[in-house]
């Protein structure tokens, strides 16, 4: 679901910016600096955390602003991040729920939820000075754990939830379960529940399908089961997938969302996951299609593709 970028105030009115980085890495440091300088030669003012300021060079603490931190998204247009993957899902936990949308320009390898790359920094501040920019909803879930019937916990993710075994030497069992019946039980490394977002991320790795982001669906892909029949799944939207850990297996389990927030799992827990009602709202500078983002990102080989030539040759 996308939306043109609505008018924003006045020129009277300073636009503020607020920018994450990954202050650890020197590679950061330097695309921060850059982007504060290019932010504010456009007539932007750019926004910085106080715990993320003290990290910067002498150079980029001159340009910026301190955001509030009761309300760092006060009065922003839009937040820009600086960083791999991880460092864009950070962001999103300050936007979430919010108008605010969330830009990622690339620091690390794939960069999946990225819009733009490290050398296109200028270009990228001449689209958000221009306003030239589109907004796009990501769906997210909601997590829920149950011990005894009664829910303990509730979180979220952008990509995923994963229940997965706490000790190295011990799988967990699990029962897996849709719309409240049964599919099958097996002992395993883990469960990944993800987005369609999250499939080309922990997903991905674990052998589960590529789900284009328009496909509403939820996916279930198991993680070194010990099974015959332990394939990935993917349900409708309005599915409540779970999975529960048996009670008296010995292995003991994590629930981990989008790999920043845990918690230890008691025996016999049930993780249930729902459509959550509040997407992320992510700035797009182009839509390509997904096909081609696919084959960019993973430098998927194309080189023998006739389609194009096949085409023209028929018109």
């Amino acid at each position: 679901m996308t939306d043109p970028m609505p008018a924003g105030p006045s020129p009277a009115v300073p636009r503020r910016i607020l920018v994450l980085a990954h202050t650890g890495r020197d590679a950061a440091l330097t695309a921060a600096e850059e982007l504060l300088q290019l932010l504010v030669d456009a007539g932007l003012t750019p926004m910085v955390l106080a715990t993320e300021a003290a990290g910067l060079t002498d150079k980029a603490q001159a340009l910026l602003q301190l955001a509030d931190p009761g309300d760092p998204l006060d009065s922003a247009e839009l937040v820009v991040v600086l960083g791999g993957d991880g460092t864009i899902l950070r962001g999103a936990e300050l936007v979430r729920g919010g108008p605010v949308p969330l830009l990622g320009i690339n620091l690390g390898h794939v960069g999946f939820l990225a819009e733009s790359e490290r050398d296109d920094l200028d270009y990228t501040v001449q689209r958000i000075a221009a306003r030239d920019y589109e907004v796009e909803e990501r769906m997210t879930i909601d997590v829920t754990v149950h011990v005894d019937g009664l829910p303990i916990a509730r979180l979220w993710a952008v990509n995923e939830a994963s229940v997965e075994k706490a000790d190295r030497e011990r799988m967990i069992e699990v029962v897996i379960e849709v719309d409240g019946r049964p599919v099958t039980e097996f002992g395993c490394d883990g469960v990944i529940l993800a987005t369609p977002t999250g499939s080309t991320a922990y997903a991905f790795s674990a052998g589960g399908p590529i789900v284009w982001p328009e496909v509403e669906a939820l996916l279930l892909t198991p993680l070194s089961a010990h099974a015959l029949f332990a394939r990935p799944m993917v349900v409708a939207p309005t599915s409540v997938p779970a999975v529960e850990l048996v009670p008296g297996s010995l292995g003991r389990a994590m629930l981990w969302c989008d790999g920043r927030r845990s918690m230890d799992l008691p025996p016999g827990a049930r993780v249930e996951v729902r459509r959550s009602a509040v997407p992320i709202r992510l700035a797009r500078l182009a839509r390509p299609p997904f096909t081609d983002r696919l084959v960019a990102k993973f430098g998927l080989p194309v080189h023998g593709w006739r389609g194009r030539a096949l085409r023209s040759s028929e018109h």
